[in-house]
């Protein structure tokens, strides 16, 4: 049954590059065959809970821009209808999945147990909606960075009963998102770090954060949940400084607690921007330590100093990040996640669903750019010609030898070489070939 929100709105359908109806996608065709594989299949969209149906428009200089049905978002029965609206526009978009923290879905309490049952209630009402031919759930995970209780962190929170109350409703966002089939479990740590050293042990937080996700292993393990647990980087904001600052961060930091082969990565686009990396470096990072897992597709207005969360408009970016997942097999638990927000001006219900068709046909594009590059291996060929020196015996040889045989090596041979071209330009003007 309709809810009415979206009155006027038909499912959206593909009809080419050259419709001109903006409420339709012009380059996403799920059904088409992209590297051997249904595009749908290589993208796995999913819907953002937050932005799309538990954001209400305000910024750092302003509160509530939208009006919507189920504000004011504290009690179940309001919770039930941002549930229906949400399915609905799933079924508008033919989005295969959707995400949530916790506090999107279900009023906040006030206490652990008030939490659990609402929780437990709204994920019963999601989990009839999925069976009834509603999406699948890409990943769930925890809010624990809007409450008041979490403004000195969660798991590294000086208080220990902060940590327990954040383990616990970690413990209960993992049954609710094994309950209902979930791909992945992402935690995003966004109070984990500090705003001085002047009130922090950073060796404390380090290791009680460490020992929080080993904890999380544990438990995915005892459920027999078969998803990946993700970690999010992000450098700052709403912490001044993050744990988890970029990929490499937090590689680092899974390797140091020994969560390397169990923990991988949730990869945001405007995170990178923040970070001072492009998207396509986080990735690239992610995929050299076989630790890519899923990513949130969105950007950043660069004239901006914080996370905007913009729907993606910008095709060569995204080709790029898609070129690199593609190279690496694609995702497997993983998929492209919407973590975007329509701009607080855009108050209809027609640009929600305009936004998500934009963003769908800009990755879409981007995806068909990327494959296109690979299927051509003209990037795949400059780079083996580039490091083919490496393939030579001495070079081999050399990365088993010592500086001092190095050394012996360089005066026998008169070894003075002359620097070669990086062919940026020229690099550059072939994946424009493609965008």
């Amino acid at each position: 049954m309709s809810t009415g929100f979206f009155d006027g709105i038909e499912k959206i359908k593909y009809e080419g590059a050259q419709s001109t109806n903006p409420m339709a996608f012009h380059h996403y065709n799920p059904d088409e065959i992209v590297m051997g594989k249904r595009m749908e299949e290589h993208l796995r969209f999913a819907v953002a809970w937050w932005h799309s149906f538990a954001w209400e428009g305000g910024d750092p200089f302003g509160g509530q821009t939208f009006v919507r049905p189920w504000y004011p978002q504290d009690d179940m029965e309001r919770a039930k209808l941002k549930a229906d609206v949400a399915f609905e526009m799933f079924d508008i978009l033919g989005a295969p999945y959707f995400c949530w923290h916790d506090a999107d879905i279900r009023p906040e309490q006030g206490s652990f147990a008030g939490n659990l049952a609402t929780l437990n209630e709204i994920t019963d009402y999601i989990g009839e909606k999925m069976e009834a031919g509603g999406p699948d759930l890409l990943w769930g995970t925890a809010n624990m960075f809007s409450h008041r209780r979490y403004m000195s962190g969660a798991s590294t929170n000086p208080d220990p009963d902060v940590f327990a109350f954040a383990a616990a409703t970690v413990k209960s966002c993992m049954d609710a998102t094994h309950k209902l089939g979930g791909q992945n479990y992402v935690l995003w740590g966004g109070r984990e770090g500090y705003e001085t050293l002047l009130n922090t042990d950073l060796g404390a937080e380090l290791d009680h954060m460490g020992r929080f996700l080993n904890m999380v292993v544990d438990y995915k393990h005892k459920i027999g949940f078969k998803g990946a647990i993700l970690v999010e980087p992000k450098p700052q904001e709403p912490s001044k400084h993050q744990y988890d600052y970029d990929a490499a961060t937090c590689i680092g930091f899974l390797r140091k607690y020994g969560l390397e082969n169990e923990v991988k990565l949730n990869l945001e686009q405007g995170h990178a921007i923040l970070a001072g990396h492009s998207f396509e470096h986080e990735i690239a990072t992610a995929v050299a330590e076989g630790m890519l897992g899923s990513i949130d597709m969105n950007r950043n207005d660069y004239q901006s100093g914080w996370d905007t969360d913009q729907f993606p408009n910008n095709t060569p970016e995204v080709a790029l990040a898609y070129y690199h997942i593609l190279k690496s097999g694609g995702f497997t638990t993983g998929g492209t996640n919407f973590d975007a927000k329509v701009r607080r001006q855009s108050i209809d219900a027609a640009d929600l669903v305009a936004a998500h068709v934009g963003g769908m046909d800009i990755c879409a594009r981007g995806l068909k750019a990327a494959a296109e590059m690979i299927e051509d291996g003209g990037l795949e060929s400059a780079l083996s010609e580039r490091y083919d020196g490496w393939n030579s015996d001495s070079a081999k040889t050399m990365l088993g030898s010592d500086l001092g045989a190095i050394t012996q090596r360089v005066l026998d041979e008169s070894i003075n070489p002359e620097p070669r071209s990086g062919r940026q330009e020229i690099l550059e003007n072939y994946v424009n070939r493609f965008v």
